[in-house]
């Protein structure tokens, strides 16, 4: 008979519209440091969040066969605009296991009960779709939630001008009518943001609780490993493959700053 192979073995696929979803591939490796990753960036096609929802879900598809036919056992959607319009369809289309990071933002806001206001930043894209905002209300009636779009923040980010005062400025103001609100916890709805959680917790301190996409994402994906018996257990060496649509020097740079580490050679995705 032949014998059924161990997909537990096999990588991790994970995709995002750009880079910003390597901060969860970081969260993946620091979590799961036994499990290889495959990770596809869009860039090419990059934002996603300026597309109709049927273009996203389009692409989307593309990404995750993408990831199957390079043998990944689950995939990850790094991306917060292709979670609330695609992950649906992907869990219906695709037979292995497809993970979002909005429903860990979701469980882990929701699992301090003390929480009664939050506030949600992300991109104007994820913000308009209202998946968390209706994903928080439906789980918590009576939760008072306040969204703000922060489109400002991304280029910000991506030019690693984290410790510049003018992004401070920018935080300030998009940051202040939701702590006039009296937010609790706030929401950070976009995978670029974890990269600004230093900033954020000096300029909060601790009155305001944060919960970024990228650690939650890994926290759920790993319980979903776990259940579907495809968590990796030997401790052998790992892979990291990192391919992106477009090639340029820009987003290799931004790579290695989201990764925050050193990896191999960058391949060319055709897709």
């Amino acid at each position: 008979m032949p014998t059924t192979p161990d997909l537990s073995q096999s990588p991790l696929g994970v995709f995002d519209s750009g880079v910003g979803g390597l901060t969860v591939v970081r969260a993946l490796r620091e979590l799961l440091p036994q499990e290889s990753i495959i990770y596809l960036g869009d860039t090419a096609r990059v934002p996603y969040g300026s597309k109709s929802p049927d273009t996203i879900r389009r692409f989307s598809v593309e990404d995750t066969q993408f990831l199957i036919n390079h043998g990944v056992k689950a995939v990850v959607v790094a991306c917060n605009t292709a979670t609330a319009h695609a992950l649906p369809l992907l869990q219906s289309t695709f037979r292995v296991p497809v993970i979002g990071v909005i429903e860990p933002g979701v469980e882990a806001t929701l699992a301090d009960g003390q929480a009664e206001r939050v506030g949600i930043i992300g991109t104007a894209g994820t913000i308009r779709s209202s998946a968390y905002q209706y994903a928080l209300a439906m789980r918590r009636p009576g939760l008072q939630i306040h969204a703000a779009a922060t489109p400002l923040l991304v280029p910000f980010i991506e030019e690693g001008w984290i410790d510049q005062p003018a992004l401070k400025l920018v935080l300030s103001e998009y940051l202040d009518p939701l702590l006039e609100k009296g937010i609790d916890t706030l929401m950070l709805g976009c995978t670029h943001y974890p990269l600004l959680m230093p900033v954020l917790e000096k300029m909060l301190g601790k009155k305001v609780r944060l919960v970024d996409s990228a650690s939650t994402c890994a926290a759920h994906t790993r319980l979903v490993l776990e259940q579907e018996g495809l968590l990796r257990r030997s401790q052998g060496q790992t892979t990291l493959d990192i391919y992106l649509t477009d090639l340029s020097e820009q987003a290799e740079a931004m790579a290695r700053r989201f990764l925050g580490t050193q990896f191999g050679r960058v391949k060319k995705a055709a897709l």
